[in-house]
């Protein structure tokens, strides 16, 4: 895995542990501030959606960390591949059903990852 790859997938991976972060143990402050135009009781309704939410965040955080310290390269190449087309399929689903700016937080970036991927 080229050294532009890694770094893209290590920006991911800090981007998801930020999101985990707030899905899991800031949902009802950052929460908040991110989408202030939710009804007032939605952060505390949903905390524990949210909290699962964050979860799965941290799965897609270690598998994208596996990736960047697994000594062999097509391992390294492949895991990596995996998950960051896992951000990109999630990402652009958010992005049609949900909002655009899912797409363009999190789609895009790991569609570039993908591409860096796998033409280096």
């Amino acid at each position: 895995m080229s050294l532009i790859s890694k770094v893209l997938i290590a920006l991911i991976a800090l981007e998801h542990i930020y999101i985990l972060y707030i899905e899991m143990f800031a949902w009802t402050t950052l929460g908040k501030k991110i989408s202030p135009q939710s009804r007032t009781d939605f952060y505390t309704i949903t905390k524990s959606m949210a909290a699962n939410q964050g979860l799965y965040n941290a799965f897609i955080v270690a598998g994208l960390i596996w990736s960047l310290i697994i000594k062999d390269p097509l391992w390294s190449h492949n895991i990596g591949l995996f998950f960051t087309a896992c951000i990109f399929i999630a990402g652009s689903f958010g992005g049609l059903t949900t909002s655009k700016g899912i797409f363009l937080k999190q789609g895009l970036p790991a569609l570039i990852t993908l591409v860096a991927l796998i033409i280096t």
